[in-house]
């Protein structure tokens, strides 16, 4: 966990963006990947959310 405490919440967000873009680029491929994608970048969001209101 202590690599978590390191990190910025900005890196969180960043990878929440390309996540979020590379589900909409394999939306119609692929629906599973799309939905994988999707979440992980949701939950980066929440991350870097939940983390940049405890400071």
């Amino acid at each position: 966990m202590e690599f978590y405490k390191n990190l910025k919440s900005i890196y969180f967000y960043l990878c929440s963006i390309l996540f979020i873009v590379l589900s909409n680029v394999v939306r119609d491929k692929n629906q599973t990947l799309y939905l994988i994608l999707l979440s992980l970048g949701v939950v980066l969001f929440v991350l870097g959310f939940s983390k940049k209101m405890k400071k």
